[in-house]
C-alpha cells in the first residue's frame, strides 16, 4: 500500500503553466509541489514561443535577465508569401510586433527551447522554501473524501512505487490529455480542425537572418519555419487524419513532398533520415464548460486545448496561471477555497480564451481549409487590400498575438528585483 503525503496546493504537469503557478504560490507563501512525470524537461517540439506579455512577467519576477541570456532568436513578423512561395520571394507583412513598441517592453516573440524556460522557472522556484518538484513521478487519479471533494492524486514514480498526496487544492496542468482532467469527468466542447501537424528540425544557414513567421502553402499542405538559434523548426500541415497514410510513404516521400512545397530547403532534407525525425501532433481545439469541480481546478491545455495557428496556447497557459495565483493564495493560506474561488478564474479568463479560439477557428475556415483544399496560395485579397491600404493595422493581429484581451500582470508578493544572469 502506498504512502500518503501532504501540501497546500498539488500542481498537476510541469509544463509553463503548472511551473509558473507553482514559482508564483511559493513566492505568496503557499505550500505547493509540482508532480512531472518525466524526469526532465528535455522533449523536443513543444509550444517554445515566448510572448511579449510573457516577456514582461519574467521582467516583473526578476528573472528578465537570466531569461535573455537564454540563446535565442527573435520573431518580429508574421507574414504571407505573395509570390511562387519557396520562402525567397517577396510576402506581405499581415503582424509586426515592432508595433507594439511603447505598449509592451519587449515587442517581438521569443524562440527558445521550452526546456531552457522551464529550467529557469524550477531554478527560482527550487529558492522558495515552500516549494516541492518532484519528477518522475505520474498522477494516476484523484483522490476523493466521502462527498466526491478532490483531496489530492494518486501517483506512480518512474520505479513503480505507487503513493497519495493529500492537498486542500489539485491544479490540472496537464495539458490537453489530462489524466486529472479526465478522472474528474467535465464536460468538454470540441470544436473541428480541419489540419494535422508534423514538426521536425533541419540544419539553418548562417545566410538565414529573416526575423519573420512566413508560411509556405501549395494544394493540400501547408509549412511554417520557424528560425531558431543554430536551426529551423518546421511545421507541416496537412488534411486531418493523414498520418498513418504519410508514414507509410515513406521519408522519400515526405522530404520529396516537402522539397516541392518549399524548394529552399530541399537542399537540407537529406537530415531526416527516417520518419522518426518526425513528431505528429493530432491538432485539436476544445474548452471545457465548468473548469473545476470541489477541490479540483484545470488551466491551460486541460482547460482549453488550443490550434498551433498563432502559437498563443503557450501565452494563454501562462496567463491562466499568474490569474490562478493572484485569485487563489490568499484562499490558500487561509485554506478554504471555495468553489467560488475557483469559478472567479474560469470567469476571469474565459472571454480572453473564447477570443483566441474564436480568431483561430475563423482562421481555419478562412485560410487553412481553402489552402488544404487547393483553392488558395496566398493572403486573401482583403488581407492585402487593408495592410496595403493601412500599414498601421498590423499592429492589430501582433496584439492579439502578442498581448491578448486581458493580459495578466505578476501579483505583488510575487515580484522580485531583477537577478543578474551568470
Amino acid at each position: 500500500m502506498g504512502t500518503v503525503e501532504r501540501t497546500t496546493c498539488c500542481v498537476v504537469g510541469g509544463g509553463p503553466a503548472g511551473m509558473v503557478l507553482g514559482l508564483l504560490l511559493a513566492r505568496g507563501g503557499v505550500e505547493v509541489t509540482v508532480l512531472e512525470k518525466h524526469a526532465d524537461f528535455l522533449r523536443d517540439f513543444r509550444g517554445d514561443t515566448v510572448h511579449p506579455t510573457t516577456l514582461d512577467l519574467l521582467d516583473e519576477l526578476g528573472l528578465g535577465e537570466r531569461f535573455d541570456a537564454l540563446p535565442q532568436s527573435r520573431m518580429e513578423e508574421v507574414a504571407f508569401p505573395v509570390g511562387d512561395g519557396d520562402g525567397d520571394g517577396e510576402s506581405l507583412v499581415v503582424g509586426d510586433f515592432r508595433r507594439l513598441a511603447g505598449r509592451v517592453t519587449h515587442p517581438y516573440v521569443a524562440m527558445v527551447p521550452q526546456w531552457d524556460l522551464l529550467d529557469l522557472l524550477a531554478d527560482a522556484a527550487e529558492a522558495e522554501p515552500t516549494f516541492t518538484l518532484r519528477r518522475s513521478t505520474e498522477v494516476t487519479d484523484l483522490r476523493r473524501d466521502a462527498t466526491g471533494r478532490v483531496t489530492g492524486v494518486a501517483y506512480r514514480t518512474a520505479d513503480g512505487t505507487t503513493g497519495e498526496l493529500a492537498a486542500d487544492l489539485t491544479v490540472a496542468c496537464d495539458g490537453r490529455g489530462s489524466t486529472a482532467r479526465a478522472r474528474a469527468g467535465l464536460e468538454v466542447v470540441e470544436y473541428p480542425c480541419p489540419m494535422d501537424a508534423w514538426w521536425f528540425r533541419l540544419p539553418r544557414h548562417d545566410v538565414e537572418d529573416r526575423p519573420a513567421l512566413i508560411p509556405r502553402i501549395g494544394p493540400g499542405r501547408m509549412a511554417v519555419v520557424i528560425p531558431r538559434e543554430g536551426y529551423l523548426q518546421v511545421g507541416y500541415l496537412t488534411v486531418k487524419g493523414r498520418d498513418a497514410e504519410v508514414r507509410a510513404a515513406g521519408i522519400e516521400a515526405f522530404r520529396a513532398d516537402v522539397a516541392d512545397l518549399a524548394p529552399d530547403l530541399a537542399d537540407r532534407l537529406e537530415a531526416l533520415e527516417s520518419m522518426d525525425d518526425v513528431r505528429f501532433l493530432d491538432v485539436r481545439l476544445d474548452r471545457l464548460r465548468r473548469w473545476h469541480v470541489d477541490g479540483l481546478l484545470c488551466i491551460g491545455d486541460a482547460a482549453h486545448a488550443m490550434s498551433p495557428i498563432g502559437g498563443v496556447g503557450i501565452n494563454l497557459a501562462v496567463q491562466d496561471a499568474v490569474a490562478t495565483a493572484t485569485l487563489l493564495a490568499e484562499p490558500l493560506l487561509g485554506r478554504r477555497v471555495t468553489g467560488t474561488d475557483l469559478d472567479r478564474v474560469r470567469r476571469r479568463r474565459l472571454l480572453p480564451t473564447i477570443a483566441v479560439q474564436t480568431l483561430q477557428r475563423l482562421l481555419h475556415r478562412a485560410i487553412v481549409t481553402p489552402a488544404l483544399e487547393g483553392r488558395m496560395a496566398g493572403p486573401p485579397r482583403i488581407v492585402r487590400r487593408i495592410a496595403a491600404a493601412f500599414p498601421s493595422a498590423t499592429a492589430v493581429p501582433a496584439y492579439l498575438i502578442g498581448v491578448g484581451l486581458r493580459p495578466e500582470r505578476a501579483p505583488d508578493f510575487a515580484r522580485r528585483a531583477p537577478v543578474t544572469a551568470a
